[in-house]
């Protein structure tokens, strides 16, 4: 059997005197043994379902090219990808109906409202940009072909 043949890393950032080769294996290796650095003092918010709503509505956002946070720039937009994440927030609202407090209900339905709203402003945006027919949001069945 013919043995894979490793790759090389060149660290070109300036590590100093410290080799600056390192083979696929000790590279993963030095990666893993490195301690954890500190992340800032923020409070880490508890794990529960309106955080877990709030994580995917910022990646929503973030996907949809929208300015996440203070000092944060705007990313390119990936409609798919928020799509994907939007259609993810309708699963979750049909699947838990029922089972959510007031407060958990009421902020699902007004995250998919709000994201519904900025997908739609963005692909009309990119859709008149790009000169083509509104034939590309009504690609797929669903929430987006006007059923808001």
């Amino acid at each position: 059997m013919d043995e894979e043949k490793g790759f090389t890393i060149r660290d070109r950032r300036g590590a100093g005197s410290e080799s600056a080769e390192k083979t696929g294996e000790t590279a993963a290796q030095s990666h893993a043994a490195r301690p954890a650095e500190p992340v800032s003092n923020q409070p880490v918010p508890p794990i529960n379902f309106v955080s877990f709503v709030y994580s995917l509505a910022m990646s929503a956002l973030m996907c949809l090219g929208e300015q996440v946070g203070e000092g944060s720039a705007g990313q390119v937009p990936n409609l798919a990808q928020a799509q994907e994440i939007i259609d993810i927030l309708t699963m979750l609202e049909s699947k838990t109906k029922g089972n959510l407090t007031a407060e958990e209900e009421t902020l699902l339905q007004e995250t998919l409202y709000t994201l519904r709203i900025k997908f739609v402003e963005r692909a009309t945006h990119q859709v008149r940009r790009a000169g083509q027919s509104t034939q590309i949001l009504k690609r797929k069945p669903g929430w987006h072909n006007g059923a808001l």
